[in-house]
């Protein structure tokens, strides 16, 4: 297991943190995704085998108006 945190510009509030948190729960291989609305981040633990940082960032973009770091 891996455990990264990635930059998350254009959360606003909750619902943003829901919403991304969502996306990237919703990938296989993903064993956890906790967003902050104060760090503008999200700690995301996930099976690197079976998903990779760019697949999570697509998840991310893809929900809403969103943009993740790498």
């Amino acid at each position: 297991m891996e455990k990264n945190v990635f930059t998350v510009n254009g959360m606003k509030c909750v619902h943003c943190k829901a919403n991304v948190e969502s996306a990237i729960r919703a990938l296989s291989g993903v064993v956890s995704a906790e967003a902050s609305l104060e760090n503008k981040n999200v700690t995301v633990e996930y099976d690197a085998p079976i998903v990779n940082p760019e697949t999570i960032k697509t998840a991310v973009e893809a929900s809403g108006r969103y943009e993740m770091e790498l």
